[in-house]
């Protein structure tokens, strides 16, 4: 059997084979002119797929990661900056206007080994979840949602998770019919064998919105990334629907 190399192309599994031996040569055979016909057009289509991969490779995207710049702080800077709050009620969609993101949000708990449940790939991608065991938006508390950077398919609904900046807002709509408005204080990254799960998950004494996808190095072996990119965002008002 030949060896063979599976590539990350823009979000797509590609492999691709040759024999073990490199130098092996096909046996020598009299040709006609419709079997050279054959092996420049098969020559013609090798040379169109190793441009296609090109192609692919120099097209794909990669996720915008946080800058220093961004870090910003984890919460409000002073009791007096703490901000309102709000009564229990289950979130409903999320909306980012600074990076385009308007999603449904699912309602996901623990898997049966006591992780985090993320959205199925790839027929949940698209759309980001609230983890059920965290506050509700804008209760006092840290309130979890999370997202998939990317897919088998391209983006997925966080890919810009790590563009944000301190300052800019994050809506969520609670089924009462309230809008909760937060404001991003920061956006770090963390390595996942470090991550800093009390600090993100634990308890606030403030109204508190942690959005989580994944970031840094992708690990080709493993099939997972190596970081954590983590927004922290507080309460800052609410309005109603009409």
């Amino acid at each position: 059997m030949g060896q063979t190399e599976w590539r990350r192309i823009a979000g797509l599994r590609v492999v691709m084979s040759w024999p073990e031996n490199a130098y092996a040569q096909p046996p020598r055979v009299r040709r006609n002119l419709r079997a050279r016909l054959a092996g420049v057009a098969g020559v013609l289509l090798v040379i169109a797929g190793a441009a296609a991969i090109g192609v692919a490779f120099s097209a794909q995207k990669h996720a915008p990661q946080p800058s220093l710049a961004a870090a910003g702080a984890t919460g409000p800077s002073a009791v007096r900056d703490r901000g309102p709050s709000l009564p229990r009620s289950e979130p409903v969609s999320v909306d980012i206007p600074a990076i385009g993101v308007s999603s449904g949000l699912l309602h996901l708990g623990d898997t049966a080994d006591g992780a985090i449940q993320v959205p199925a790939l790839p027929s949940q991608a698209s759309e980001a979840a609230w983890y059920q065991y965290s506050a509700t938006p804008g209760q006092i508390g840290a309130s979890v949602i999370e997202g998939h950077v990317d897919s088998y398919e391209g983006p997925a609904v966080f890919f810009k998770l790590g563009a944000l900046r301190p300052g800019d807002r994050v809506d969520v709509q609670l089924a009462d019919g309230v809008t909760a408005v937060f404001r991003v204080t920061g956006v770090r990254k963390y390595l996942k064998s470090s991550f800093p799960a009390k600090a993100i998950f634990g308890a606030t004494d403030y109204a508190a919105l942690r959005l989580i996808t994944c970031g840094g190095v992708f690990d080709y072996e493993t099939g997972h990334y190596l970081s954590s990119v983590v927004v922290f965002a507080s309460l800052v008002s609410s309005s109603r629907a009409a």
